[in-house]
């Protein structure tokens, strides 16, 4: 198991710089490039003026260096203009000679600076990061257990009633997209003048106007179940249904298995057969489906947390790539990548200890 890690882990490592540089190399494109110029300095620069500002800022040296420079392993750049004044890439002008570092990089914890936030990109990146953090949490811990007992109970009896009615339950979840659920859930409860909050408040069962808030701005400083369901039940239905269904397969297939029908012929209780013996094989194939979800609440939420104006993780990703903030982008995409490769690696290690019948060779 040991050899097993560090070979992916090896792997992972490889995949990651692979997959940065090629972030790297399209962010780095000289149209991109040149729109950042203007966009800083002045969009009537001429040429000259828009290479002369990318010079300066290293943006103009060859790709492998810059890539370098961007991880932290090479000297960065240092411009030294005509009338004496020097900067560079990791000291700004008028740093003394003796205090000017030579090297930094994601390395050394400097994702450089965004020029959207005006604020060093990692400090910006942690803070959207905790945001949308805190939502995979609540959605992880409505989604899982709700799409695990969904699908346990359908693949039980397959073929009854209660498998079609939630089978097809599960089906219409996960068809049915977030901004189209989300627009219907503040319609029905969180609107003052349509839906189910007008009646409850009438009727004098809730003290506000609307039973839910439309917006989860608050839920960024002070959580609470009145400003932070509804877009956790947006992402937990679309995301259920897939596990639902995928644990209604496994649990029906392993319903139908030689060892399932001795313990029946012996007269093993039903729900003994299903919790002691079913259960635990049937989670096999689910648990990699849950892992997978991670990656996809990091970056899929977009919709989510436009909607609902919750600015996360998502919502981080659609301003760099809007506003052509090379520095935040990139350091998006490596936090991305990461996930997504720790994901599988403990999606792997959990299948094996789930599984005892695979062996590591």
């Amino acid at each position: 198991m040991g050899l097993f890690i560090l070979r992916r882990l090896g792997v992972m490592i490889l995949t990651a710089l692979c997959l940065t540089f090629i972030v790297f190399w399209l962010t780095n494109l000289y149209p991109n490039l040149e729109k950042l110029a203007k966009t800083q300095g002045n969009f009537r620069m001429s040429d000259e003026a828009v290479s002369s500002y990318l010079g300066d800022r290293g943006y103009l040296q060859p790709m492998p260096v810059k890539f370098g420079q961007w991880l932290g392993v090479m000297p960065g750049w240092v411009t030294e203009k005509d009338d004496g004044k020097t900067f560079g890439r990791c000291f700004s002008e008028g740093t003394p000679e003796d205090e000017r570092p030579t090297r930094c990089g994601i390395l050394q914890g400097d994702w450089g600076f965004s020029t959207v936030f005006k604020d060093e990109v990692g400090s910006t990146l942690l803070t959207r990061l905790a945001l949308t953090g805190k939502l995979m949490f609540w959605v992880l811990m409505l989604m899982v257990p709700s799409a695990l007992i969904v699908g346990v109970l359908a693949g039980m009896r397959e073929g009854s009633k209660l498998d079609r009615s939630l089978s097809t339950f599960s089906i219409a979840t996960t068809a049915t997209p977030e901004y189209v659920s989300g627009v219907i859930f503040i319609a029905v409860l969180a609107s003052s003048k349509f839906g189910l909050s007008p009646i409850l408040a009438e009727w004098g069962w809730i003290d506000g106007k609307t039973l839910f808030f439309g917006s989860a701005t608050k839920a960024m400083d002070d959580a609470n179940f009145w400003n932070f369901f509804l877009p956790v039940l947006t992402i937990s239905l679309y995301g259920m249904g897939y596990i639902a269904r995928m644990t209604r397969a496994s649990m029906t297939e392993v319903m139908t298995a030689q060892y399932i029908r001795t313990a029946r012929l012996k007269g093993v209780k039903f729900s003994d057969i299903v919790l002691k013996h079913a259960l635990r094989n049937a989670l096999i194939a689910p648990f990699t489906v849950i892992m997978l979800q991670i990656p996809w609440l990091l970056n899929g939420v977009v919709i989510v947390e436009t909607l609902f104006n919750y600015k996360g993780f998502g919502w981080l990703l659609v301003q760099a790539a809007s506003n052509n903030d090379i520095e935040l982008l990139l350091a998006v995409s490596v936090v991305s990548v990461v996930v997504v490769l720790v994901t599988q690696l403990i999606s792997d290690i959990g299948y094996v200890y789930l599984n005892p019948r695979i062996r590591i060779s």
